[in-house]
């Protein structure tokens, strides 16, 4: 089990770009997928992008891909969002997860741990 925390949500523009941070506390974020969701009130927890454990993959979104992208910094023992290009959909409440590897990464029903999310506000 681990505990994470994001930050850098805020508010921008659209057309802007936002970064936001995940630190991950309890153990070393290279033993865990880590991904990025993201949850609009009403609607279920949307995939965003994830970064295997071993670090060969990243994974995406249709809608993130080209704007986001996921890295992980393990010196800091985190893993970050980059995103630019933000559009006026994007503002909704980020969270990121830790998962066992193995698993499919882009279900967010086998993430067993999980952030306390960060607001993306996007002004049109």
């Amino acid at each position: 089990q681990v505990s994470l925390v994001e930050s850098g949500g805020g508010s921008v523009q659209a057309g802007g770009s936002l970064r936001l941070s995940c630190e991950v506390s309890g153990d070393s974020v290279s033993k865990y997928n880590l991904g990025w969701f993201r949850q609009t009130p009403g609607k279920e927890r949307e995939f965003v992008a994830a970064f295997s454990f071993n670090g060969h993959t990243t994974y995406y979104s249709d809608s993130a891909r080209g704007r986001f992208t996921i890295s992980r910094d393990d010196a800091k023992n985190s893993v970050d969002l980059q995103m630019n290009t933000l559009k006026p959909e994007d503002a909704t409440v980020y969270y990121c997860a830790a998962q066992i590897p193995g698993q499919d990464p882009f279900q967010s029903r086998l993430y067993a741990d999980w952030g306390r999310g960060t607001r993306v506000i996007v002004a049109s």
